[in-house]
């Protein structure tokens, strides 16, 4: 597997090539008008970028009267390889220089296996996108695990639902066995900038995204940048009390959100539900399966089940309690709602919606969008990418 040969110099090249990123192909007085050097600096910039092979000539631009130049686009060789690591799932994708996906797999997976086992898993799906022919090998690798991280080092940091995985160097372990640079993050923080790169956050600079899956998360959006925290567990709202002396929690605390909601805790109260004989349509389904999960929950919630609808909205309630919280302490742009359990859909949003307008202040919430989420699954692949070329795109 190769690595990139070649990185920005300076702050004005890594600019350039942020901008070839989020824009596409450019002319150099399309870039002159969205970057602030003369003109004879601009030349010298691109021509060292050229001179790399980190940007190719484009054909020409359109014309602006007078002579035509030359578009300019990132290489199209350059390959980055994102990895999201759920509690049950995992995803790689391989996207080009431009963050677009062009190969993407999933598979389910158990993260309390342990960070090798799990990685054999991702390596192996990354193994198969190669010889699909998308990718020859990877310039770099974002990678993505459902617990607090500590960003410089890469390392996970007693992750609740992750045993095994705490202080286990990520970072370093992939870089080897992919032989490119690689830059982890929470799952959730790397799902809010796939939807600010390429979803429903692209306008706004400060938001939040609210991951519900098997667990609940939230990813901090600030000016534009990710806020982490000191030590990396900012956004762990499943961890924040809804009920006091409440159902035990995994997290050895009682009451918390995720003890009442997530992909875990609703496949735990509808299978209570079909066996109490309250629901018969959840009670067929387990009958079938053996075994239910959100996606049963959210068919019988379509077909008219009380107790599948009742199930979502008192989750979504008490959700909506928690992000009332958010938004009159944080005042976001935007509320983006993702994750597995988005299955569920509007009677979801409806109840988070209702709970975050009636509890936080007017001027908080008069012109709040919540929203879903608009890239699915994608989302984390799409932050997982975003975030390795923010690293490689940054002065060597």
């Amino acid at each position: 597997m190769r690595r990139m040969t070649a990185r920005p110099a300076n702050a004005h090249q890594a600019r350039l090539l942020r901008l070839l990123r989020d824009h596409g192909p450019n002319s150099r007085a399309q870039l002159g008008d969205r970057i602030d050097l003369s003109r004879s600096k601009l030349a010298v910039e691109v021509d060292r970028l050229l001179e790399t092979g980190l940007v190719v000539a484009d054909g020409l631009a359109a014309s602006r009267g007078g002579r035509r130049s030359h578009n300019v686009r990132l290489a199209p060789s350059l390959r980055f390889l994102g990895i999201d690591i759920g509690a049950t799932s995992v995803d790689v994708a391989v996207t080009n220089a431009e963050l677009e996906v062009l190969g993407h797999l999933t598979q389910p997976m158990d993260v309390r296996e342990g960070p090798v086992a799990v990685f054999e898993q991702a390596l192996a799906l990354a193994g198969k996108l190669r010889a699909s022919g998308v990718a020859e090998g990877f310039d770099g690798a974002g990678i993505g695990v459902p617990g607090p991280v500590r960003f410089p080092e890469g390392v996970p940091v007693a992750p609740p639902i992750m045993p095994g995985w705490d202080g286990f160097p990520v970072r370093e372990a992939l870089s080897q066995e992919l032989g490119c640079p690689v830059m982890v993050d929470n799952d959730v923080n790397l799902m809010a900038v796939g939807e600010q790169h390429a979803g429903v956050a692209r306008t706004v600079r400060d938001f939040l995204f609210v991951k519900i899956g098997t667990g609940i998360g939230c990813g901090i959006v600030v000016n534009g940048e990710v806020y982490r925290g000191t030590t990396g567990s900012a956004g762990d709202i499943g961890h924040i009390q809804v009920e006091p002396d409440g159902r035990p929690c995994a997290c050895g605390n009682h009451g918390c959100l995720e003890a009442y909601f997530g992909g875990a805790s609703l496949a735990r109260d509808a299978e209570a539900a079909a066996r109490a004989g309250t629901s018969p349509e959840l009670a067929a389904r387990l009958a079938a399966a053996g075994s239910l999960g959100a996606p049963d929950v959210a068919a019988a919630a379509a077909s008219g089940d009380p107790v599948a609808l009742d199930l979502i909205r008192t989750g979504g309630t008490r959700t909506g309690q928690v992000i009332a919280g958010l938004v009159s302490f944080f005042n976001p742009d935007l509320v983006v709602i993702g994750g597995g359990v988005t299955g569920l859909g509007h009677t979801l949003l409806a109840a988070v919606r209702t709970q975050v307008y009636r509890q936080s202040l007017p001027l908080a919430t008069n012109n709040l969008p919540i929203v879903l989420g608009e890239l699915g699954q994608a989302a984390g692949v799409t932050g997982a990418a975003r975030l390795i070329s923010d690293h490689l795109f940054s002065p060597a």
